[in-house]
């Protein structure tokens, strides 16, 4: 991609991992500049190899911190002294929302653009294509950069943090879906019935419309009490005797 003023654009990518090394790869190929940072890998073909998180900002018009939660304000702080004016410091690392919001602080104390960015989906198999929420005062910034490299971003119109949090409720759901599915095939598979459950999970899942979402809703709260007793195991008739007055 080239800027107005016919420079190619420059990207600092920090974190040369799983995620970070596609996408910096998928930038490379689009036409941008692309300088990276990771203390423990080296840099793609096409990336320039740098020894520092402030070194890679050096030039950079964008930043794409792609390491991990953890190393998130820490990568910010070191980086920071390199960025140029106007640079923008976008931050994809699936973080809580107070740690994206801690980020966006430390940016707007600093006079840096800053996008909350989560990706919805693994970025193996899609790349600088993956599914991307963006929020905070540099997201439409963000979108308008990286959209015409093939980027596939939603800007939600909120703070940073926002994000983060719809990434995270999204997760619930996904998780816990997960491990109902894992749970109840470990007992089918001890009940020798494994196959049979599998086939009717896929078979659900594959019908599973808007209206599924208001049955499950619906269904839980009505039927919840009698799910409880179901979910004991038998209830002896002491059990249902009401207990005399004290």
């Amino acid at each position: 991609m080239v800027k107005p003023d016919d420079r190619a654009l420059v990207i600092a990518v920090l974190g040369l991992g799983e995620a970070g090394s596609l996408i910096a790869r998928d930038l490379v190929a689009a036409g941008a500049r692309v300088r990276g940072y990771d203390p423990a890998v080296a840099a793609g073909p096409g990336i320039t190899d740098t020894g520092s998180e402030a070194e890679a900002a050096r030039e950079a018009d964008l930043v794409l911190s792609v390491n991990s939660a953890q190393a998130a304000v820490d990568a910010f702080l070191a980086g920071q002294p390199g960025l140029a004016s106007g640079a923008l410091w976008a931050d994809l690392n699936t973080a809580s929302p107070g740690v994206k919001r801690e980020l966006a602080g430390i940016a707007e104390a600093g006079g840096v653009p800053f996008a909350d960015v989560a990706m919805m989906a693994p970025v193996p198999g899609r790349g600088l294509r993956v599914p991307m929420l963006a929020s905070g005062d540099g997201a439409e910034r963000y979108a308008g950069l990286l959209t015409p490299l093939g980027a596939d971003i939603e800007v939600l119109a909120g703070p940073a943090g926002l994000a983060a949090s719809k990434k995270l409720l999204r997760s619930v759901f996904y998780k816990g879906m997960a491990a109902s599915i894992v749970e109840a095939l470990e007992a089918a598979r001890a009940a020798g019935h494994e196959q049979w459950l599998r086939e009717h999970i896929a078979a659900e899942l594959a019908a599973a419309d808007a209206r599924s979402v208001e049955r499950i809703v619906d269904g839980t709260a009505r039927h919840a009490r009698r799910r409880a007793v179901e979910d004991a195991g038998p209830v002896t008739r002491a059990a249902r005797a009401p207990r005399p007055a004290a």
